[in-house]
């Protein structure tokens, strides 16, 4: 986690690391930079704390982190606190009550703060005109947009962009190039391979440790690529067909390599765990990865309570060819969308060479997800997405906790995957893998995450 300290004297927070040197007494320390402009603090102009990842901690209440995910993908960019709430099943008053006692922050103040720093980040890296990065940042107005920036960064767009430093500016051909910065370290190489196992053919591919797959962005096509940057970012290019929202195609990439994710107390409670230990060890900074698309990956855990791997694939290939929407010209084997719930649901699956058994559960499952998308909703808990998922036919409860695991639940466990099972049966652990299971609560999907990656070689990326 990162701690942002604040000088009392000056009004100025800083990231760790800044060449600055207040006298102790005059320091208050704050974990997340939303906290610290809350209290009346701006950013430093010499190390630019809004240029490094400051993710919720993971010993925050399962709410808070659920709230925050809701955040993050928009909740907030138009609605309000009262109907987060609502998607929460609490007041608004004890919602508030709970950031402020946790982070330190109400909602609200989290959501200006979020878009002001991915804005600032804009100015910094591209030349998006200072309109661009408005929306592109979520923000409903020009006003607001210029009363949100003097709020925090007590400076107007056009002074901010005029303050960058020449080394910022990143360029891409064709496409619009950013950084996601993470705290490290975050090891990508078993992270790729992992999104490269599970890659859908025509929709995803993971050649020379590039990640790329294609989106839609209100019915239009879009492209991404995610590689590794630097110690402590990552880079992204997205091509995509407008910048109006950009912050939330940016959040879901984040959320899918899981830049935001904080792994210390999971890895320090691990530390010397028997099984977990020496992996962490291997893979310091392997994160528990997120989606795209919720539906996606949930699709190909269904397929997976039939098939090997290999089969599986095969299938997601003739999924995506008899319902995706084409996209032609791209390159990397890219040549579809993934086909949506509603699609699918109609869709001829046994044409699509799909066995009987597996076509019934899965167009069982896309017509429930068609009409209630709440089934993937990331906001419901743990034991409520689960039991939803297993009422529907032919759901299995290790596919469900395989799909609450990518949906971002910390203490989802498929103890029935593949992998999973393997490497449970390689550490001669498998008769005591419930015991173990519940030890590592609650961060379980940090545990199965590292017991794949051990199962899955590097190559495979």
């Amino acid at each position: 986690m990162t701690t942002f300290s604040a000088v009392v004297t000056t009004g100025i927070y800083c990231r760790p690391g800044c060449g600055a040197k207040p006298l102790a007494e005059n320091v208050k320390t704050f974990e997340l930079a939303a906290e610290a402009e809350a209290a009346g603090f701006r950013a430093c102009l010499r190390c630019r704390p809004y240029r490094v990842a400051g993710p919720v901690g993971a010993d925050a209440p399962e709410l808070v982190c659920r709230a925050v995910q809701l955040i993050i993908a928009g909740a907030l960019d138009t609605g309000t606190e009262a109907e987060l709430g609502r998607r929460l099943a609490v007041s608004p008053r004890h919602l508030r009550r709970l950031f402020h006692d946790h982070l330190g922050v109400t909602p609200d103040q989290l959501a200006r703060s979020r878009r002001a720093h991915f804005a600032r980040r804009l100015l910094d890296d591209s030349d998006l005109t200072v309109a661009d990065v408005a929306f592109a940042a979520g923000f409903g107005s020009l006003r607001q947009f210029n009363r949100d920036m003097k709020l925090v960064f007590r400076a107007s767009p056009v002074e901010l962009r005029d303050r960058r430093r020449r080394t910022d500016r990143l360029a891409a051909d064709g496409g619009l190039m950013m950084r996601l910065p993470f705290a490290p370290p975050l090891h990508w190489e078993a992270l790729s391979a992992f999104l490269a196992e599970r890659a859908v053919p025509g929709v995803e591919s993971v050649q020379d440790g590039v990640y790329r797959r294609t989106i839609s962005l209100d019915g239009e096509a879009g492209v991404i690529e995610v590689r590794r940057g630097g110690e402590d970012h990552l880079l992204l290019t997205a091509h995509i067909p407008f910048w109006e929202g950009l912050i939330h195609v940016v959040d879901r990439v984040g959320r899918m390599v899981g830049v935001d994710a904080d792994t210390a107390p999971a890895e320090a409670a691990f530390a010397d765990d028997p099984v977990l230990g020496p992996l962490l060890r291997k893979r310091p900074g392997l994160r528990v990865p997120g989606a795209w698309g919720f539906f996606e990956v949930a699709v190909e855990a269904v397929l997976s309570q039939y098939g090997v791997r290999t089969r599986v694939r095969r299938q997601l290939a003739a999924l995506v060819e008899a319902a995706g929407q084409r996209v032609p010209g791209l390159e990397h084997g890219l040549t579809h969308l993934f086909p949506s719930a509603e699609t699918l649901a109609q869709a001829d699956l046994e044409g699509a060479r799909l066995p009987a058994a597996t076509a019934r559960t899965l167009r069982a499952f896309a017509s429930a997800v068609a009409a209630d998308e709440t089934l993937l909703d990331p906001g419901a808990s743990l034991a409520d997405c689960t039991a939803a998922l297993t009422a529907l036919p032919g759901i299995e409860q290790s596919t469900a906790q395989q799909i609450a695991l990518r949906l971002g639940h910390a203490d989802a466990f498929p103890a029935a995957e593949r992998t999973v099972e393997a490497m449970l049966l390689d550490h001669d652990v498998f008769a005591a893998a419930g015991r173990l299971a519940a030890a590592w609560h609650p961060w379980r999907a940090f545990a199965a995450t590292h017991l794949i990656a051990a199962g899955v070689p590097t190559s495979a990326a």
